[in-house]
């Protein structure tokens, strides 16, 4: 059963047309992938799904900036939350790990962990915490160090920490990958694996660099120019010749 639905999508900044009719679902417990080349859409489809793009478009029309008009449904265990704002996704459960990590860089990576907690109850948050640390060792012996002087890859760490600590239904991780060394790639393909199949979390994660991402998925979909263009499960995606020639260079 999907938990999180989008139905017939389509947005426009202003007459470009950035998300065109699509339609895809996240299985409840499940890896769901988006792949696609740079402006393909994803950011924009994540942002939507948050519901980041409501806050988006009401800045635009504060400041008489490009119009942004969002068509279609966005579906969250059966019920319609198009309208709803990003917040309110969140204490649903709906969190997003943004693309280029977005820390506070002048806090520490325990306040900014603590900051992904404020709406966690006591035990939860010590719970998730100690969860944090077992996926990302690294992180427990840089608790006091400011966000700003960890390295890209650490700074990744932080951020899928700091979306846990949110306490998520479904996790959505944007570009997770981009700039992040082969090495650094294992460990957080590791780490998002361990999150779903450990504590069976359901995951939605965007990623231009499908290869290292490719295996880990149950079901994915390939976004071009806004569309859909193909869709299945990971064994049928990666056997896809289209697939193939585009991710893996064969």
């Amino acid at each position: 059963m999907a938990v999180l639905e989008v139905k017939d999508l389509m947005v426009f900044y202003e007459n470009a047309l950035a998300i065109n009719n699509v339609n895809l679902g996240c299985a409840r417990g499940k890896i769901t992938g988006l792949f696609g080349a740079n402006s393909a859409g994803k950011s924009t489809l994540m942002s939507t799904i948050s519901g980041i793009i409501l806050d988006i478009k009401r800045k635009e029309e504060m400041r008489g900036g490009e119009r942004i008009v969002v068509l279609g449904n966005v579906l969250y265990e059966g019920e319609d939350i198009t309208n709803v704002e990003a917040s309110h996704r969140a204490r649903m459960g709906i969190v997003l790990c943004p693309e280029r990590r977005r820390i506070f860089p002048e806090s520490t990576v325990m306040e900014n962990l603590r900051i992904g907690g404020i709406l966690a109850s006591r035990e939860q948050a010590k719970t998730t915490l100690e969860y944090v640390f077992t996926i990302f060792p690294a992180l427990k012996n840089l608790r006091k160090r400011e966000g700003g002087f960890l390295s890209g890859g650490e700074q990744q760490m932080l951020a899928i920490g700091r979306a846990l600590m949110a306490q998520p239904k479904v996790l959505m991780l944007d570009e997770p990958l981009l700039g992040l060394s082969p090495l650094m790639e294992e460990i957080l393909i590791e780490a998002v694996r361990n999150i779903n199949q450990e504590i069976g979390l359901t995951v939605f994660v965007s990623e231009q660099y499908a290869r290292p991402v490719l295996p880990i998925i149950d079901y994915g979909y390939i976004l071009e120019n806004g569309t859909a263009v193909l869709e299945g499960e990971s064994g049928e995606l990666m056997d896809n010749p289209d697939v193939k020639a585009a991710y893996f260079g064969v």
